[in-house]
């Protein structure tokens, strides 16, 4: 039996992944309903070899649905979520309105999908993208040893802001053509770093050492993402975790540095073993076992590579992780829970 599915936010870059995964998985979908802001009213967008046509969210419009995903803006989501689970629709969130709601469980379908079996308010969480990266790739790690602390080092891509990101490095991209006076030039004034439209200073030839906004004890809203959900997710408060997130020129694919410290043995042959095969992970441990985020854009797993012992800590290990944000980092991890909710 057809799967009556509504998307929020489908005009978007992660939008648009999901209606393209929900057909490349031949998902049980029977009717499909896409909503998007009024200017997208009406707008075409293909799927399954058809069209379906935007709507505009509004009273009743959730009527007769049994799934509905959502991937727009926090507030927008904090509104509609509830409205389309009170219309009974179970709802996959991909904002992050909910995620940390005690009653709202906080899903990546590898770690913890067991999770997804009681929803009382109707509505799953999916993780910020960098968690879900980095989870999918641990999880089973943790699983073997349970993880004590890690030290996170992100290096994450402009679509993570969404077409404005993608613009912006585009953009200057253009404007410098790899001319580096040029480069110079345009990026100060008297001195000072001019800044971008989205970042506080340009993006293209820089890293920007700032994810999110800056908040509680200088860490940003990306860092406290990544240290609340991965706790969250894994079933640890007490895990430690430290994070410091950077905005790199690069159009797909969110990448870190992680050092994981372990309460049991751990060493990197056992870790090989877990990830060698291991659900969402591609274990890039031969050649010069360093995948970098092109690798890894447009593709399901989440890459591992420069797998090593640390050599000043027991139990530790030191990885890099990679993996599609837009794809594993959003629109696959939500549809993957759907597949999971509705064949329960």
């Amino acid at each position: 039996m057809g799967v009556q599915v509504g998307v929020i936010g489908a005009t978007g870059l992660v939008g648009q992944e999901m209606l393209g995964i929900l057909e490349q998985r031949a998902f049980p979908v029977d009717r499909l309903r896409a909503y998007a802001s009024t200017k997208s009213e009406g707008r075409a967008l293909p799927f399954a070899g058809d069209e379906v046509r935007c709507e505009v969210l509004r009273d009743g419009c959730f009527d007769g649905l049994d799934l509905v995903i959502v991937d727009v803006d926090d507030p927008i989501a904090e509104v509609w979520a509830p409205v389309a689970a009170a219309a009974g629709a179970v709802v996959v969130d991909n904002s992050a309105a909910f995620r940390m709601d005690p009653e709202v469980p906080l899903v990546v379908a590898e770690a913890n999908p067991e999770d997804l079996g009681e929803l009382p308010k109707g509505i799953a969480s999916c993780p910020n993208c960098t968690t879900i990266v980095l989870v999918t790739a641990l999880a089973p790690l943790h699983a073997a040893a349970g993880i004590e602390r890690m030290i996170i080092s992100t290096y994450q891509s402009v679509s993570g802001a969404g077409r404005a990101g993608v613009a912006e490095l585009a953009r200057q991209q253009a404007a410098f053509a790899g001319d580096q006076d040029k480069l110079s030039r345009a990026a100060t004034v008297d001195g000072l770093v001019v800044a971008g439209e989205l970042w506080p200073a340009p993006i293209a030839a820089n890293v920007i050492p700032l994810a999110g906004s800056v908040g509680e004890h200088g860490y940003t809203s990306e860092e406290w993402k990544l240290v609340r959900e991965s706790r969250k997710i894994l079933h640890d408060d007490a895990m430690k975790v430290t994070a410091t997130c950077v905005r790199v020129p690069v159009f797909v694919g969110h990448a870190m540095s992680v050092n994981v410290t372990f309460s049991g043995v751990m060493n990197r042959a056992r870790a090989v073993d877990l990830l060698d095969g291991a659900a969402g992970v591609l274990l890039v441990d031969g050649g010069s076992g360093a995948p970098s985020p092109l690798e890894g854009a447009g593709i399901d797993p989440v890459l591992v590579g420069r797998l090593r012992e640390d050599q000043s800590r027991e139990n530790t290990l030191d990885l890099w992780i990679t993996g599609d944000n837009l794809r594993k980092g959003a629109a696959l991890n939500a549809i993957q829970m759907a597949e999971i909710l509705t064949r329960s």
